[in-house]
C-alpha cells in the first residue's frame, strides 16, 4: 500500500510480506534467487516500491521482481534497478535458464496477454541456449485454476503461449503468481506451479470471488542438474488477523 501503516482488506499486507521473507531465511540459511512474481503493490507508488527494494536488499539475495496487473511496470524499472534486485529478464543458474515473461495489458486490465514482442523473445531465448534447462515465470495463469470468476483473468493467447513451449523439451516448468493460493498441475513432461500470496489468499475452486484465512506463504523451487525439479509449499506460523473476508472484490 502507498503508506506504510496502511491496511487492505482489514490487514497490513507489508506485515505479512516482511513475516514471509523472515520466516523464508530463518528456515533456510541460503537462496540462490528470490522471484516475487507481480502484483508487488496494489496502488503503485516510489515509496511503496521502495519500502518493497529494502526488505529485499536486506536479505542480501539475488532476487527478481515481475509486473502483475496491478503493478507500474516503468516505475518497477526505475526503482528495482540495483546489482541485487531487477526487473531481469533472463537469468543462468549453471546449466538452467530462468525466463521472466511480462503479461500485464497497460490499461489497468485484470486479464493477461502475452504479446508477440515477449513470445518472440521467449523463441530467442530457448533457441539461443538450446543446452539449458528452462524455468519459466510470469505473473498471470495460463492453465485454469477451476475458479470460473479467476479463470475470466488468465493469459488470453494462452493457446499461442502452450504451442511455443510444448515444443521446447528443454523447458521443465512454468511458475506464476496471481492466483492467490497453490497449485501443481503436470502436462505431460511440463509442470504448472502457482504459489501462495504473502499477504491473503483466494478460496480454490470458488465461483465467484472468494478469500478464506489460510495463512500467507511461499514457494521453495529446487532446481537439480539433471532438469528435475523438487518444490515444496511453506506458510506462516502465524495466522492471518484481521482479514474482512465477506468483501467483494478489489
Amino acid at each position: 500500500m502507498p503508506g506504510k501503516d496502511d491496511t487492505f482488506k482489514g490487514i497490513s499486507t507489508e506485515h505479512y510480506f516482511k513475516a514471509v521473507l523472515e520466516q523464508a531465511f530463518s528456515e533456510n540459511n541460503y537462496f540462490d534467487l528470490i522471484l516475487v512474481s507481480g502484483d508487488l503493490a496494489q496502488d503503485p507508488c516510489p515509496d511503496s516500491y521502495q519500502r518493497i527494494l529494502n526488505k529485499i536488499k536486506a536479505t542480501n539475495t539475488l532476487s527478481i521482481c515481475l509486473p502483475g496487473n496491478h503493478d507500474d511496470y516503468k516505475l518497477m524499472l526505475e526503482i528495482f534497478n540495483t546489482d541485487k534486485v531487477s526487473c531481469q529478464k533472463q537469468l543462468f543458474l549453471e546449466n538452467w535458464q530462468l525466463i521472466c515473461l511480462n503479461s500485464q495489458i497497460l490499461g489497468g486490465y485484470e486479464v493477461g496477454r502475452l504479446s508477440k514482442q515477449e513470445l518472440l523473445f521467449l523463441e530467442d531465448c530457448l533457441i539461443n541456449h538450446p543446452n539449458h534447462h528452462v524455468l519459466i515465470a510470469v505473473h498471470h495463469h495460463c492453465l485454469a485454476t477451476q475458479s470460473a470468476w479467476l479463470d475470466t483473468m488468465i493469459i488470453e493467447n494462452n493457446e499461442a503461449f502452450l504451442n511455443i513451449i510444448t515444443r521446447y523439451p528443454q523447458i521443465k516448468a512454468v511458475t506464476c503468481g496471481h492466483i492467490h493460493q497453490e497449485m501443481d498441475i503436470k502436462m505431460g513432461a511440463l509442470r504448472f506451479f502457482g504459489t501462495p500470496s504473502s499477504c491473503f489468499q483466494f478460496t480454490p475452486k470458488s465461483e465467484t470471488f472468494s478469500m478464506d484465512k489460510t495463512p500467507p506463504g511461499y514457494r521453495i523451487i529446487k532446481l537439480h542438474p539433471d532438469g528435475l525439479i523438487d518444490t515444496e509449499i511453506r506458510r506462516l506460523l502465524e495466522p492471518i488477523i484481521g482479514l474482512q473476508i465477506d468483501t467483494q472484490g478489489y
